[in-house]
């Protein structure tokens, strides 16, 4: 039964490991303070933060993020540890609110690790603090219980870590901040809050980003983890996404804000870029599950199990949780491990320190010992992990199957029964995302539609086993077949005239992997060459952007030209940027600052390094776009726990004609519909 605190009240513990929740609405940095009986840290190195998310038996987020979830393992404190205080904080020198009280109420629930509720705190009575002690763990007379606490600080982290007899704090503080900055460069979106699955520490929570987000200016050499799901994040945002990661790997506080304009309405008004299928009201539960498991066995995986207006809305959520959940299992394995390290390295230390333990038999004994409890400690850890993933690839394989196209494999055979819909998607698969323990699991990577964030598709040579081993014009050629199969599964997944597509490629070098969009019939017009073209395409829709901009803000749709196209555009970019005088550089950055909002969207394929020429002027460009590679990357990051995910580029199989017969069918359905 959960016991829902209030400030004072404490509670037992039955469990050592903890899952604590934060859900606060807006971006906020949390940490955990490790202090002695008397509530006093000792140092710097006792305290996790977004710099140092990992101490010993504790492991919180890398960034700022309107949810969190840190990693308690009560069993791992040092002795000397009595106390484990939950911080939180508002960021320092961004743009977000700058006391509590102009927020609601944050949320902090301490969890098992099945999810079930011990204990809620919901912090009231907060105003001009920009700080708070949430909660603290404490051991009395060799028992944990937890103390709602809810103590403020006007004057931020510096103050409270003073106050709790820190005398490095200011200059903690400080690097908290810059580390918080630098997270906002690289992470994954957040999935979005999740209403009805009786999971409360996220259901007052806007969604953090992450996947497609923006990402930090990173210099020629190699590129610093993102989301997986897009550059930077701002608000849980890491920015970066680059992870996010999964990576998913992001978006500004909800990616529902813009669709492609509908047409003008016979008595005028503005062009309403709102989601057609997006609604406010809560989603009804999910259909009825599978029955359920027998006594000790896990529960069998149905699709669709989550919640959503339908069954596409359910699925999307359901592979967040997913991505969640093998974030969570893989924070905890680890976590796990590097405590059995440290605690073997301790006991090893103790044992060397003692000059009558070095030799003998008595030293290689307890040598012996250290090694052993370790070795059981990560066995232990393997085979939680393994039971988590037996689960987790168990719903895998019974939600792949289910996906519909816009979030299937090209291999899947739901694309042999294509036929071009009549209503728009909510997000798109751009690709899978696995970590290292879990190899064998692929998690789609989904972004919501419309594209918040334009994409970059770096042609450059990555970190990866695969990158080093490719060479430039390889490189090149499988970045353009990679924004191909983006592209064409953009248009096969919007209704037929609803998406357009231009391409920009001034020296003819995509030429071969083109052909198919060409030789379809899908694009708006064949691929702009040289100079004389760039400058063309970019006028035209640098203009569109201009006038679609002035009608919406002014109300004055009805005054747009008579057939004017008011579907989705995307501008693919090639070998980026032969071609490109600083006229249209500036263009493309404008695109891809304000097109998303008005229906263009941009699609860059570029080797990063060749491209830092323009230094400071193209930098902006680069963090405003989700970056992906051609070739499996690990350049993805989490909001969570920052795992550096490995991305995945879904291509069409060698051999295969599923792209020509779906590009087939959109160019009939637009000749149809035109």
């Amino acid at each position: 039964m959960t016991a829902e605190l209030v400030r004072g009240q404490n509670h037992p513990l039955s469990q050592v490991r903890l899952e604590i929740r934060v859900s606060a609405g807006t971006p906020i940095v949390a940490a955990a303070a490790l202090s002695d009986e008397t509530g006093r840290i000792h140092g710097v190195e006792w305290v996790a933060h977004p710099g140092a998310p990992t101490q010993p038996g504790l492991e919180v987020s890398r960034q700022a993020a309107a949810d969190h979830r840190l990693a308690v393992d009560l069993d791992a404190m040092p002795e000397t540890v009595h106390r484990v205080s939950v911080l939180l904080a508002l960021p320092a020198g961004g743009a977000g609110p700058v006391r509590f009280g102009a927020l609601a109420a944050p949320f902090v629930a301490v969890t098992g690790l099945d999810g079930a509720e011990v204990a809620s705190y919901t912090i009231t009575g907060l105003d001009a603090e920009s700080a708070v002690v949430a909660l603290e763990l404490y051991r009395r007379q060799g028992a944990w219980k937890v103390r709602a606490v809810g103590q403020g600080y006007a004057g931020g982290l510096a103050e409270l870590l003073t106050d709790q007899g820190l005398r490095q704090a200011r200059q903690l503080a400080g690097s908290i901040n810059d580390a918080v900055a630098q997270g906002l460069a690289r992470s994954v979106q957040a999935p979005p809050p999740r209403t009805a699955d009786g999971d409360r520490s996220r259901q007052a929570a806007a969604p953090a980003l992450g996947p497609d987000q923006g990402g930090t200016a990173p210099q020629p050499g190699p590129v610093p983890p993102v989301s997986p799901y897009g550059g930077q994040t701002t608000g849980g945002q890491t920015t970066g996404g680059q992870g996010q990661p999964p990576g998913y790997p992001g978006a500004a506080p909800d990616p529902s804000a813009v669709t492609q304009p509908a047409a003008p309405t016979p008595g005028g008004g503005p062009i309403d870029y709102s989601h057609p299928r997006r609604r406010n009201a809560a989603p009804p539960p999910p259909p009825p599950t599978a029955p359920p498991a027998a006594p000790g066995q896990p529960a069998q995986p149905v699709a669709g199990d989550a919640t959503g207006w339908s069954m596409e809305e359910r699925l999307y959520n359901q592979v967040w949780g997913m991505f969640e959940d093998l974030a969570r299992t893989t924070a905890a394995y680890r976590s796990a491990v590097d405590f059995a390290e440290s605690r073997m390295d301790k006991e090893l230390e103790q044992v060397l320190s003692d000059p009558r333990s070095r030799i003998g038999g008595q030293g290689d004994a307890a040598r012996e010992a250290a090694r052993a409890r370790h070795a059981q400690l990560v066995d232990q850890a393997r085979e939680a992990l393994d039971r988590d993933l037996a689960q987790l690839k168990a719903e895998v394989d019974v939600v792949e199957p289910a996906l519909p196209p816009a979030y299937a494999r090209w291999d899947n055979p739901v694309w042999h029964a294509y036929r071009v819909p009549m209503e728009f998607p909510m997000a798109l698969r751009l690709g899978d995302l696995h970590l290292p323990e879990a190899d064998r699991i692929r998690i789609p990577m989904l972004v919501r539609l419309p594209l918040e964030r334009g994409l970059w598709i770096d042609s450059g040579r990555t970190e990866s086993t695969e990158g080093l081993f490719t060479d430039a014009h390889t490189s090149g050629r499988l970045a353009m077949e990679t924004a191909v199969a983006h592209a064409a599964r953009l248009l096969a997944v919007h209704p037929a005239g609803e998406f357009t597509v231009h391409v920009i490629d001034p020296a003819g070098s995509g030429a071969q992997p083109l052909a198919p969009l060409v030789q379809s019939g899908v694009l708006a017009a064949p691929p702009a060459l040289g100079a004389a073209g760039v400058t063309d395409v970019l006028t035209r829709l640098t203009q569109r952007v201009d006038l679609v901009q002035m009608a919406v803000r002014g109300g004055a749709a009805d005054s747009l030209p008579p057939g004017f196209d008011t579907s989705q555009q995307l501008l693919i970019v090639n070998d980026f940027p032969h071609g490109f005088d600083d006229r249209a550089v500036n263009q493309l950055r404008y695109l891809a600052d304000e097109g998303p909002a008005f229906g263009v969207h941009l699609m860059m394929v570029a080797d990063r390094e060749e491209s830092s020429g323009y230094g400071p002027l193209l930098d902006p460009l680069w963090r405003s776009l989700l970056r992906l590679t051609p070739v499996p990357d690990d350049h993805l990051a989490d909001p969570w726990v920052g795992h550096a995910w490995t991305y995945e580029p879904t291509l069409v199989p060698p051999g295969s004609q599923v792209l020509q017969q779906v590009l087939t069918q959109v160019a009939a359905a637009r000749t149809k519909y035109s």
